[in-house]
């Protein structure tokens, strides 16, 4: 006579499955945020860099200027 698995053991495998496969969306959706949040950083933190710069440069053109001015007056 063959062995068949019983109900109980059958419900038990397939909950199992639905378990581990929310477990495996929940963590995608983690990761997926995760990323998210990393790329808005760098993104921020590029912004900041580019304002620094832009200052800098804006100082340095002035000073340029200034320095001509002198050199002409």
């Amino acid at each position: 006579m063959a062995v068949t698995p019983s109900k109980d053991y059958k419900r038990r495998e397939r909950e199992q499955r639905k378990l581990d496969k929310r477990m495996a969306r929940e963590a995608a959706k983690s990761s997926e945020l995760e990323a998210q949040q990393a790329a808005a950083e760098e993104a921020e933190s590029m912004s900041e860099a580019g304002i620094q710069a832009k200052l800098e440069a804006d100082f340095e053109a002035e000073l340029e200027a200034e320095r001509e001015a002198q050199k002409v007056a």
